[in-house]
């Protein structure tokens, strides 16, 4: 198991070219399930999660491979034979739910094992059993798997999310392109990545209406084709570079992104003091001067990411005044907040919000990921920090970030990644 020791105080100067992002390439893989071919899907991210993904659908008698001269991956799902999701493979990540509704469309049958993941709140997925139910699925929990089963095929129909669900809008997404007639479906996740999804499977000759709306109709065919699509740049990744900078200094130039997907985010930034210069698919930044605390409220798509709550509060730790950080999406998403005390911050939880008092003088120390997000706070505290921050772990960071070490070290960062 690797750990990560960091030297604070380095400020950070140059360019960063931003990934594929890993929320939007896992339900493209798994949209391959879809149909017989060869698939092509560019910009597709090295990590721990995607090569998951790509194991599960070797499971499935799928085969692969990488081109590494652009970053593709080309999968060929003509030989499915197989519709068991096993535990051994889902355990570590929960978006492996994303193969049940694929499979039920081409297979009419799946046995998927309940997910693991992030121990970041219980992230059930009862929007998706109740979603495939309307479509005529019959599903039951045994042993751990879910089963379901659509022997006379899938048919289309209302389904109404109480609250936006992302991976339970693209699991149904991807069921409804192959059931018989239309399939609604309202209150659903506008998040940039659902629209990678829908621009994929229309690609594959699929007929949906309503991209980046909370109503999406999906009008079934009967079989779909082999396409090519391209992974979105990863906003999340973005965001997490924006907000090192901000802790420590410098000017940083992020390439290959998308600023449009960012908007509730640069506008806190900015906020806060930041100098931010948008492009068509850049972004710069500069920090010249001190920070000011800011309130975050994390939201569904377009509001605050929930995925950069853990980072912001990391940079709140140093900025000048009180800050309120309201976490609506996952009940256990302030796991972080023991480690950044560990280094000096002064934090107070109080229900579904964390008082953060500013001006903290960080010092580096031995901290631990607990998840994925909560990874990247204490890489920008440690870069904030003063002295060595050692954070174990790490393979919690592999699991969403692309040569995060690497790239920052090429900016100025003082990383060193060692096995404990």
């Amino acid at each position: 198991m690797d750990k990560l020791i960091i030297e604070g105080g380095h400020p950070l100067n140059g360019s960063i070219r931003i990934s594929g992002a890993k929320n939007a390439a896992l339900p493209l893989m798994a949209a391959t399930i879809l149909a017989p071919g060869q698939h092509v899907l560019h910009n597709v991210p090295d990590l721990r999660d995607t090569r998951t993904m790509l194991l599960l659908l070797e499971s499935f008698g799928i085969t692969w491979q990488r081109r590494k001269k652009d970053n593709a991956l080309l999968i060929d799902a003509t030989n499915l034979d197989n519709f068991e999701a096993s535990y051994d493979l889902v355990k570590t990540m929960r978006a492996s739910v994303l193969v049940l509704g694929p499979l039920l469309a081409r297979m009419g049958a799946a046995r998927v094992s309940l997910p693991g993941g992030c121990a970041i709140g219980a992230r059930p997925i009862d929007f998706h059993m109740q979603g495939l139910g309307r479509l005529g699925v019959e599903l039951n929990l045994d042993q751990g798997y879910v089963e379901g089963r659509a022997e006379g095929g899938l048919q289309g129909g209302d389904v109404v999310f109480d609250i936006p669900s992302v991976t339970g809008t693209e699991n149904i997404l991807m069921a409804a392109t192959l059931a018989r007639g239309v399939t609604v479906i309202k209150n659903a996740a506008r998040e940039p990545e659902i629209g990678n999804l829908v621009d994929m499977l229309n690609g594959m000759g699929a007929k949906i209406e309503g991209r980046g709306s909370d109503r999406l109709v999906i009008r079934g065919v009967d079989e779909l084709h082999a396409t090519e699509a391209r992974v979105i740049p990863d906003r999340i990744e973005t965001g997490t570079y924006l907000i090192a900078v901000a802790a420590v200094g410098g000017e940083l130039t992020l390439t290959h992104c998308n600023p449009d997907h960012l908007a509730s985010p640069l506008d806190k930034l900015r906020a806060i003091g930041l100098e931010i210069e948008k492009g068509d698919d850049q972004i710069k930044v500069a920090r010249n001067g001190g920070l000011k605390s800011v309130d975050i409220k994390t939201m569904p798509y377009p509001g605050f990411p929930t995925d950069l709550q853990a980072q912001i509060m990391a940079l709140m730790c140093i900025s000048r005044g009180l800050s309120v950080i309201t976490e609506t999406i996952f009940e256990n998403r302030f796991m972080h907040v023991a480690e950044l005390k560990r280094m000096g911050a002064d934090i107070k939880i109080d229900a579904k919000s964390a008082i953060v008092k500013g001006e903290a003088e960080l010092s580096g120390a031995q901290v631990m990921a607990t998840d994925l997000r909560a990874s990247a706070s204490l890489v920008i505290a440690g870069l904030a920090a003063a002295g060595e921050t050692h954070i174990s772990r790490v393979y919690h960071l592999d699991r969403g970030y692309d040569d995060l070490a690497g790239k920052l070290n090429r900016v100025g960062a003082v990383i060193r990644r060692i096995e404990e």
